[in-house]
């Protein structure tokens, strides 16, 4: 199994984070949205289409900025920069409980994020400070 996560910003340095549904994998964690590779489906779709099944929007990759292989089980995790163009976002109550727009340091402070999400949001942080954006 492989999952992939999804980074966006806001115009100001805000990530867009969520808390995950009570009944979910890892219940009332927060974390970047994503979700497990389907079999036979690329990484790229399965970003695109776990952003729109939890958060009900359209995003745009802007390629991957992170990897992470877990040393405990077969599980590799993919980051990608994304944005989308602003539409409401509409969290899927069963897999969603809050949408939460952060700053990096917010991020990384925040007592209920998963493991791993400190390295990924300075992966994002580093990709975004070299393209000035």
């Amino acid at each position: 199994m492989h999952g992939v996560i999804v980074g966006c910003r806001d115009h100001a340095g805000r990530w867009l984070l969520i808390r995950r549904g009570a009944c979910v994998a890892a219940p009332l964690k927060v974390c970047f949205p994503g979700g497990a590779v389907e079999p036979g489906e690329d990484r790229d779709a399965a970003a695109v289409r776990e952003m729109h099944e939890e958060l009900g929007i359209e995003v745009k990759l802007h390629g991957q900025v992170w990897r992470h292989d877990f040393d405990d089980r077969e599980l590799t995790l993919w980051g990608y920069l994304g944005s989308f163009n602003g539409d409401a976002i509409r969290p899927d109550p069963q897999e969603v409980s809050e949408v939460l727009w952060l700053t990096a340091d917010q991020v990384c402070q925040h007592p209920d994020a998963m493991p791993m999400t400190e390295a990924f949001v300075e992966a994002l942080e580093k990709v975004v400070s070299r393209s000035g954006g």
